[in-house]
């Protein structure tokens, strides 16, 4: 074979717009077949009456957006009289099962990243958000019955911002920073701030992480008694499971959408230790200090809800979000940059006005954080099954993330002011601080920023030998 025929048989390189849209597809693909194969085995075990391969496929494409948040309107007609017909809007957002497309985007979103260039990511991104957008309006078309409609415009929009954050998340991830993602180098943009903004801006970044621990360990401590609690309910569940009847497979699919939704009830348990609850339907609220649910269907994991508890001792479950936010005050201590309650030290010469004010403020900041960071995860646990009694579902998202939120920055202002008992920091302030600043040229006519920039660094937190 002559080298011009090799040439010519040599495979050209894709553009990356197409391979953005070629891997969204097959993260498409994987997704729907996860959500038909579970159905087509139902289906063909006897499941579902008399219904065709058609209304499967139907089906199909309905759970395919409902797990993407889509909102899906019902309408459920009565076997006997029309009077007796209910509407509503189903739009409850499993966040079990809305991990797989968003695992499937972020693997995408990583592949795409090894393919491009810096500057070039939003050419795949486009690519693939596009073709998720095709997916997703074809499937909205499509899948419409009798019983479900679907908007078009949500059923486009929607599917494709969450792979679109999927891809995000995977190429941030492979490319290790923003700036080289996109080319944008955020330090040397940092760099060129002045001094105190620099401080300024170090303080509020401690404060928002300090913030998402508190929130991740109120979360994690919230879990870990949803587990409790279910554990010692756990001859409930199962017998829940007998009533049933559902057989392998139905019992099967029972287990699959209650592990769906068991991350947005260990969300419910975070609202429900804020002292805020949340909401299992009209008239129902589940909360440490009041408690009214009436009847409920037949979902095992019910069984475990606290509906006994005493309120003149279950206000002890407060304290979760308590020690969360002590965690928070303690890991600000060590990781994090109290650069307000150093100046304050510097401005107020009574150290005790000084501190109280600082760690007041740091409580209301850390509080603030919590607060914003929690409320759109409260909001996306939350939802409705369209019909019956179940339209009200999870908490009230601001309310709970307001008491969250202050129960947190209650504990991390003791958490900031204990930790140093045991982990030997005090404030040193040089005596060159409460003096006026030489300010000395150098050779090159500027001032000496370096030399006060040090003795800033000499004033921080240090170690007890």
């Amino acid at each position: 074979m002559n080298a011009r025929n090799s040439r010519a048989l040599k495979p050209l390189p894709l553009p990356l717009w197409v391979q953005g849209a070629i891997e969204v597809l097959i993260a498409a693909v994987i997704s729907a077949m996860l959500v038909l194969i579970p159905l087509m085995v139902i289906w063909s075990g006897g499941g579902f009456a008399a219904t065709g391969i058609d209304f499967i496929a139907r089906m199909g494409g309905q759970i395919w957006l409902a797990i993407h948040g889509v909102p899906l309107h019902l309408t459920i007609e009565s076997a006997t009289t029309s009077a007796d017909t209910q509407t509503g809007t189903f739009w409850f957002l499993p966040w079990g099962l809305v991990l797989m497309p968003l695992f499937l985007g972020w693997r995408a979103g990583r592949r795409l990243a090894r393919a491009s260039y810096r500057d070039q990511i939003w050419q795949p991104l486009a690519g693939g958000a596009g073709a998720y957008a095709l997916v997703g309006l074809m499937t909205s078309l499509l899948v419409p019955n009798g019983m479900v409609a679907i908007n078009p415009l949500w059923g486009t929009l929607i599917p494709t911002a969450v792979m679109v954050l999927a891809l995000l998340a995977g190429a941030r991830r492979e490319a290790g920073s923003w700036g080289r993602l996109i080319g944008v180098n955020l330090a040397d943009r940092i760099e060129r701030l002045s001094q105190h903004s620099r401080w300024a801006g170090s303080y509020v970044w401690s404060v928002l992480r300090a913030g998402f621990v508190g929130l991740v360990a109120a979360f994690g401590l919230a879990a870990a008694l949803m587990a409790v609690q279910i554990g010692l309910h756990w001859a409930d569940v199962a017998q829940v499971y007998q009533e049933l009847g559902a057989g392998p497979w139905g019992g099967a699919v029972v287990t699959v959408a209650q592990l769906g939704v068991l991350p947005n009830l260990a969300v419910w348990a975070l609202a429900w230790t804020s002292g805020a609850g949340f909401t299992l339907g009209s008239g129902s609220v589940v909360a440490p200090l009041q408690t009214a649910v009436g009847p409920q269907p037949a979902i095992p994991m019910l069984t475990a809800l606290p509906v006994g508890l005493e309120p003149s001792w279950s206000w002890v479950f407060l304290l979760l979000p308590v020690l969360a936010g002590f965690l928070a005050g303690w890991w600000l201590l060590r990781e994090g940059e109290n650069h307000f309650d150093e100046w304050l030290s510097l401005k107020i010469r009574a150290r005790w006005a000084s501190l109280t004010l600082s760690t007041l403020a740091l409580g209301v900041c850390v509080a603030v954080a919590t607060a914003a960071l929690a409320v759109v995860p409260l909001w996306l646990s939350t939802g409705s099954l369209g019909v019956g009694r179940l339209v009200e579902l999870g908490p009230e998202a601001w309310l709970a993330a307001v008491m969250l939120g202050g129960l947190v920055g209650l504990g991390s202002m003791f958490g900031h002011l204990v930790s140093p008992l045991w982990e030997g920091y005090e404030l040193v302030l040089p005596e060159a601080w409460n003096q006026e600043p030489d300010h000395e040229v150098g050779e090159d006519g500027e001032d000496g920023e370096d030399g006060e920039d040090e003795e800033h660094d000499g004033g921080r937190a240090g170690r007890r030998g």
